[in-house]
């Protein structure tokens, strides 16, 4: 119908040892939530990450793999959000292939991450602050996020970064202390920050939604 406002669509970046797959499931309430207002999509990381799930060697298909977007120990291929790594390596194919999903399923009015997705969804905004004209987005969701600790990193924090932000953290979170949620935040501009009772998951319950709903209709109109 003429008038009629579309649904924002967002590109979902997963957790380190999950996949899209995964992610689309564990995102059921959510995507419930929003639908009418937003689209979730997403994509898989480029790197095989080891760890809970199939891989190749018991005939995994590549989707149903465990992924990661970076390893803080790239020789050993293993990711911890709290290591301060003087290297780590596969940021440059992370980036590459949230472009391509920019470039190839976009257009994407925001950013979707949880956990390792929304650290690097924040390197995103930062990269986009900078004229990365790849990656096109107004605003990003960032559950259980964190401030990357590797060294090379660092200077992607810099400056603040302007873009809209909501932050979401679980009280209880044992893997990504809400510390590190409120640390990343703070390198945000004006950030809206949402804590809720849970752990690390992606929250969808009556009180994240009407969030959810109220960040994402600033940029329905």
């Amino acid at each position: 119908m003429a008038g009629e406002q579309r649904p924002l669509r967002l590109l979902g970046l997963h957790g380190y040892r999950q996949n899209q797959r995964s992610f689309h499931e564990r995102t059921g309430a959510l995507r419930k939530a929003l639908r009418g207002r937003a689209e979730l999509v997403s994509v898989s990381a480029p790197h095989p990450a080891a760890g809970p799930g199939p891989g190749p060697e018991h005939g995994a298909r590549p989707e149903a793999q465990p992924r990661a977007w970076w390893f803080s120990r790239p020789r050993e291929e293993t990711f911890d959000a709290l290591e301060e790594a003087a290297a780590c390596g596969g940021l440059e194919a992370a980036l590459e292939a949230v472009a391509r999903a920019f470039a190839e399923q976009g257009p994407f009015d925001g950013l979707l991450g949880f956990s390792q997705g929304a650290a690097l969804a924040a390197l995103v905004c930062a990269r986009q602050q900078r004229g990365d004209t790849r990656f096109p987005c107004r605003f990003a969701i960032l559950i259980a996020g964190f401030r990357s600790r590797a060294a090379a990193h660092s200077s992607y924090y810099r400056d603040p970064i302007a873009l809209p932000t909501l932050h979401v953290l679980g009280e209880t979170d044992r893997v990504i202390a809400p510390a590190l949620s409120r640390e990343l935040a703070s390198h945000f501009v004006e950030p809206v920050l949402l804590t809720h009772p849970g752990g690390h998951f992606v929250p969808a319950a009556a009180p994240q939604r009407r969030a959810y709903l109220e960040f994402l209709a600033r940029f329905l109109k």
